[in-house]
C-alpha cells in the first residue's frame, strides 16, 4: 500500500468517526458552551498601596553599597548585597575605586537571558582588588537576616521570600540562604572552576528568570533602576550573544560607588521595605488581583514575580 492512499484515507475514517460522536451525541449543530465567570471583588492595587503608604515603609538605597554605571544613554544604577556575597561585594567596590571597569564595555547581550561586561581583551591589570575568590553561592543564614518568607511553592527553593530587598531562597536543614537568579538579578561571572570569579566580569539577568543558576554562581545586586538601558541592548551575533565586532559593544564611561559621588550628583532612590505590611499587601494585591478585567484568580505568586517598587525619594 503506497503513503500517497494511506494518508487520505486516514484522514477519512478519522473525519467520519468525529462526525459520527457529534451526530450521536447531538452536538453536531450545537453552539460552543460558555461558563460564566462572576466578576471579582475589587480590591487595593499596587499603585493603590504605594499611594497609601509611610515613609516608614521605604528605605532609602545605602551609598556605600550603591553602584553607578554610566552609559553614553544613561545612569544605571546597582545595590549590591553584601549579607549575601561580602567577599565579592567588598572585591567589587576595590576594583570600582582602581578605575578598573572605566572604559570597559558590555561585551554580550543574550536574548531572554543576560548582558554582561568585562575587559573583552582581558588584558587589564588589577591593582588592589582580588584576582581570585571562592564562590559565595550560598551564606549561612542567622535570624538577624530579615526574610519575608512567600507561603507560595518553589520549584527551586525549600522557601524563598525577600531579604532587605532582594529576593532568595533559603534551606532550613542545611541552614543556608541565597540570592534568586530574577530579573534585574546581578551576578558574578565565572568559568568552571567555582573560584574563577572575581567581579572583573558581571551580568545582569535580562531575560526570564534563570533560576536554574541559583546556588551556582554568586549573585551579588540588582539593578534598582536603568535596566532599560541594558534590556533594549542590540543582540549580539556570536556565540552566547557576545559581540564580534568591537564597534557593536556599548562602552562603559565609569563606574563609581554611590558615596564617592558628590551628593548633589546622586541618584536619591528608596526601595519599598520588605519587612513591612505594605509589601505583604503588595505580595498579596499581585497573588489575586480583583476588579473587571481579572476573571480566574490565580491564587500563586512565582518569587521572581513580586514587585519590589523603587522610587525617587521623598
Amino acid at each position: 500500500m503506497s503513503l500517497r492512499f494511506t494518508v487520505p484515507h486516514a484522514r477519512k475514517l478519522m473525519i467520519a468517526h468525529l462526525l459520527a460522536g457529534f451526530m450521536v451525541s447531538g452536538l453536531a449543530q450545537a453552539a460552543p458552551v460558555v461558563a460564566k465567570v462572576a466578576p471579582l471583588k475589587s480590591k487595593q492595587t499596587m499603585a493603590d498601596l504605594i499611594k497609601a503608604s509611610s515613609n516608614t515603609d521605604w528605605r532609602p538605597l545605602n551609598p556605600d553599597n550603591t553602584l553607578y554605571m554610566e552609559l553614553e544613554k544613561g545612569r544605571v544604577v546597582i545595590e549590591l548585597a553584601p549579607d549575601f556575597a561580602p567577599n565579592h561585594a567588598q572585591n567589587i567596590k576595590a576594583l570600582v575605586r582602581e578605575g578598573y571597569f572605566d572604559g570597559l564595555a558590555i561585551v554580550r547581550s543574550q536574548e531572554n537571558y543576560v548582558a554582561q561586561w568585562a575587559d573583552p581583551d582581558e588584558k587589564r591589570e588589577v591593582k588592589t582588588a582580588k584576582r581570585q575568590l571562592a564562590g559565595e553561592f550560598t551564606v549561612k543564614y542567622a535570624s538577624s537576616l530579615p526574610f519575608t518568607r512567600l507561603p507560595d511553592v518553589d520549584g527551586f527553593a525549600p522557601q524563598v521570600g525577600h531579604a532587605n530587598g532582594f529576593p532568595a531562597g533559603r534551606d532550613p536543614k542545611a541552614g543556608t540562604a541565597w540570592l534568586a537568579h530574577c530579573y534585574a538579578s546581578v551576578g558574578v561571572a565565572r568559568g568552571a572552576e567555582s573560584n574563577s570569579g572575581d567581579g572583573t566580569s558581571l551580568y545582569v539577568v535580562t531575560g526570564h528568570a534563570p533560576r536554574q543558576l541559583d546556588r551556582n554562581i554568586t549573585v551579588v545586586g540588582r539593578v534598582m533602576q536603568g535596566m532599560e538601558l541594558l534590556t533594549t541592548l542590540p543582540r549580539g551575533k556570536g556565540n552566547l550573544g557576545f559581540y564580534e565586532k568591537a564597534e557593536e559593544r556599548t562602552p562603559i564611561k565609569s563606574i563609581k560607588i554611590a558615596a564617592d559621588v558628590p551628593e548633589a550628583e546622586r541618584s536619591k532612590l528608596e526601595i519599598v521595605r520588605t519587612d513591612t505590611a505594605t509589601f505583604k499587601s503588595i505580595v498579596e494585591a499581585q497573588r489575586n488581583r480583583g476588579g473587571d478585567w481579572y476573571k480566574v484568580p490565580a491564587g500563586y505568586i512565582d518569587l521572581c514575580n513580586v514587585p519590589v517598587p523603587v522610587r525617587a525619594q521623598k
